[in-house]
């Protein structure tokens, strides 16, 4: 039930004014109403222009059927839609002048203060005065300001009929009387009915009385009465021509009507000219709605509201909100048919709650709380296999392979700062370093400032140092020390290329001085997007690559540093790298989001170091000119690489898209990122990244699906479970953000994807399963 006002006016008349008014607010789940009193003044005005505005109407209809709706500029009888139009203006402000009276003002003000704009309520006008009920209250502003309200009008007295049982049978039972159609077209009426949803209608063509006297007596009764054809009404006493010969009042079906208001007859349509005397009769044996033309209705008019408001009733509206937008959209035909939408009058009796579609067919109007039945646990384990099997398919097949990496960015960028690895030093060359340089070879680092860098290094014994600039030419004659501490020095690792890039068919070699077993490879692996998010630790070679070594250039680095330790690198029986109680274990297709990719060499997941600087960072410059701390090299490992744009070696990685334009890194941070990896791994037990299993994974996303699959069955409407969802999706996030601090790569959206068409899926089925069992 919806909240109900009820304005009464019984005491009082036009010309004296109305005192008091009372105004009942009925709200939900709430048997007492809340009462306002007011009055309203002297009025003689309005019944004068309400009579006006029906002779201008009258006539202006009379004009339509002679000219076969065709509308003159000039005037019949000195009348014109000019005239029309004038005399609804003056109306129109007569009421609401009336219905803003400062003694009308205390319950106007009260019931403002207790609605929202878009809450569903009715107002209904109860009074005894024939006009009154006539008036068109659709005008007052009130209305007019709530989208979701609508007026009706009543008698004084009314009361509540008890029904009598009557058959289920899941549909709503119409008697369409299609009366004597002299001038009109009752069949478009009856195209309306027959394409109703749930309805079963019984069709009287032009029936005689005995007839249709009969049929109000079926005993599986019937749920609405509907009337097309001519009616008319003379005070408070109405006709309808149920054939050319026979016209009927209300009194004359008075026994046949009761029975079937008993039997549950629920709404009568009159939908034929002037039914509001026919409404009075009615609602003296209390049906709970009518719906009646105040005055003349033209046929198309009658079609037009009857297609709109069964449409909407029937699609699920509410009885007094389908009513509204039938009368509303009648508007539209006012060029033609002046005062159309001010036709259609709701009478109600306040004692009966009106029913929806819904409820007519013998159901509730809200889907009851499912429960989880073995028929329903069935249909959502159905339901989220399928689902699961489905995203495992298209995964599988690398199509949200890309969409995963991005959320798993994300989350990387998102981790608190680890700070910087204080084993590593960082010397870079940058542009300012090269352009000092006065001999350049081939290389960005000359020889000569190559052997000044490590004469200034080697006294604060760095534990390893690695230059990650290609020398692919021997050290020049002039700088003899140069060549020997390449030799010689076992602490010093250079880079070589096993595989050529995109200007060159073959690899890079190592530096002809330095031995293979103290060169590693640069090569790096990349994915689609051209984003590295894989350490490659170990390759074999091809026989014509002149980069012989097997391990990575970041791998001999960290290598060297742990056996100084003592920690020596073990091949296991498997064939994996192991560092201590480290095992570094390659990665297979499918891992994680990598269904697709090249699993060539030992590879395993890149866990870069979250910090805002790998390491400690200094120039060439700095170090030449002696600004650098000896306890900065000390015991450490010094890395130099360039971190210039002319040497075009920077790399993207999951902190690039954090920046616009993407910002890419020197290739000699992220070996500084890698060597962390290994170091923290083993020295710090810091978790390499770590995924579940194939089994595992589709296990995860099955139960997300079937989770809420189940929650999908309970909840009892769409905006719940859109916010249950959404609460499972934070939820779902939080999960994998959480784990990936502790290493754990687990997927996100595929079962995000899951738990949401799950859930719409799940709550699709049982929604219908209800409705139609």
């Amino acid at each position: 039930m919806n909240k109900l006002v009820v304005i009464n006016l019984e005491k009082g008349n036009f010309n004296d004014g109305f005192s008091p008014v009372t105004a009942q607010l009925w709200e939900i789940n709430n048997s007492r109403p809340i009462k306002f009193t007011g009055g309203l003044p002297p009025a003689p005005e309005i019944p004068e222009l309400y009579k006006r505005f029906q002779l201008i109407y009258q006539a202006l209809n009379q004009r339509l059927l002679r000219s076969g709706l065709e509308i003159e500029s000039t005037g019949l009888n000195n009348v014109s839609e000019v005239d029309f139009s004038e005399v609804q203006e003056q109306l129109y402000e007569a009421i609401n002048s009336w219905l803003n009276s400062d003694l009308f003002r205390p319950i106007d003000q009260e019931l403002r203060g207790r609605f929202a704009l878009d809450e569903e309520f009715q107002v209904i006008i109860e009074a005894s005065d024939s006009l009154l009920r006539r008036l068109p209250w659709h005008l007052w502003n009130f209305i007019e300001r709530y989208q979701s309200c609508e007026v009706a009008v009543s008698t004084s007295k009314y009361e509540r009929v008890e029904s009598l049982p009557k058959p289920k049978i899941n549909q709503v039972r119409i008697l369409a009387v299609l009366g004597n159609s002299e001038g009109i077209d009752v069949q478009e009426d009856r195209k309306i009915l027959e394409q109703l949803p749930h309805a079963s209608t019984v069709f009287l063509v032009e029936p005689s009385r005995q007839e249709l006297d009969r049929w109000l007596w079926d005993e599986q009764g019937w749920d609405i009465l509907f009337f097309a054809g001519h009616s008319h009404s003379q005070g408070d006493k109405g006709k309808i021509h149920i054939n050319p010969t026979s016209r009927l009042t209300i009194s004359e079906l008075k026994n046949a009507l009761k029975y079937a208001i008993a039997r549950g007859l629920k709404i009568a349509i009159f939908n034929s000219c002037d039914g509001l005397g026919l409404a009075k009769q009615l609602t003296d044996l209390y049906i709970s709605q009518i719906i009646v033309m105040r005055e003349e209705v033209p046929d198309l008019v009658a079609q037009e509201f009857v297609k709109h408001f069964l449409g909407a009733f029937s699609g699920g509206q509410s009885f007094y909100l389908a009513v509204r937008y039938a009368r509303l959209r009648l508007q539209g035909l006012e060029d033609e048919f002046p005062g159309a939408s001010w036709l259609p009058v709701i009478c109600q009796n306040p004692a009966e709650e009106p029913l929806t579609w819904q409820e007519l067919r013998g159901q509730t109007n809200t889907i009851p709380s499912p429960k989880l039945t073995v028929r329903n646990l069935q249909s959502v384990l159905i339901i989220s296999v399928i689902i699961t099997g489905f995203i495992a398919g298209v995964r599988s097949l690398g199509l949200m392979q890309q969409w995963e990496m991005s959320a798993f960015d994300s989350m990387i960028r998102m981790r608190p700062d680890e700070g910087a690895d204080e084993r590593l030093l960082v010397i870079t060359v940058t542009e300012a370093d090269i352009q000092a340089q006065k001999q350049r070879q081939k290389s960005s680092l000359s020889d000569i400032t190559l052997q000044q860098l490590l004469q200034k290094l080697e006294p604060y014994k760095p534990r390893v140092i690695g230059l990650d600039i290609y020398r692919d030419f021997p050290v020049d004659s002039q700088y003899p020390d140069l060549a020997t501490r390449l030799r010689t020095n076992s602490s010093f690792i250079g880079i070589c290329q096993v595989s050529g890039s995109q200007q060159q068919e073959v690899g890079v070699p190592p530096p002809p001085e330095i031995p293979t077993n103290r060169t590693g490879f640069s090569d790096v692996v990349l994915d689609g997007d051209l984003v590295i998010r894989r350490h490659l630790l170990s390759m074999t070679p091809e026989p014509e690559s002149p980069c012989k070594s097997r391990y990575s250039f970041n791998f001999q680095l960290a290598r060297q540093y742990l056996a100084k330790l003592g920690i020596q690198l073990h091949i296991t029986d498997e064939g994996y790298l192991q560092l201590g109680k480290v095992v570094f274990k390659p990665i297979d297709v499918p891992t994680a989001a990598y269904q697709q990719f090249n699993a060539g060499g030992h590879q395993i997941l890149l866990n870069y170091r979250s910090s805002r600087q790998i390491a400690k960072q200094v120039s060439v410059a700095q170090v030449l000119n002696g600004q650098l701390n000896p306890n900065w090299v000390k015991d450490k490992i010094v890395l130099i690489g360039v971190d210039s744009q002319s040497a075009k070696d920077y790399f993207f990685t999951p902190y690039s898209a954090a920046a616009t334009p993407h910002q890419e890194v020197p290739g000699v941070l992220l070996h500084a990122h890698m060597v962390s990896q290994i170091l923290s791994a083993v020295l710090d037990h810091r978790s390499l990244l770590w995924v579940l299993p194939a089994w595992g994974e589709f296990l995860w996303i099955g139960g997300w699906c079937l989770f809420t699959g189940i929650v999908a069955v309970y909840s009892r409407s769409q905006l719940k479970l859109a916010i249950i969802i959404s609460a499972e999706l934070l939820t779902l996030y939080g999960w994998c953000f959480l784990l990936l601090l502790y290493g754990g790569w687990i997927p996100f959206l595929p079962p995000a994807l899951g738990l949401v068409a799950s859930g719409i899926g799940v709550k699709k089925f049982v929604t219908f399963f209800t409705r139609n069992n």
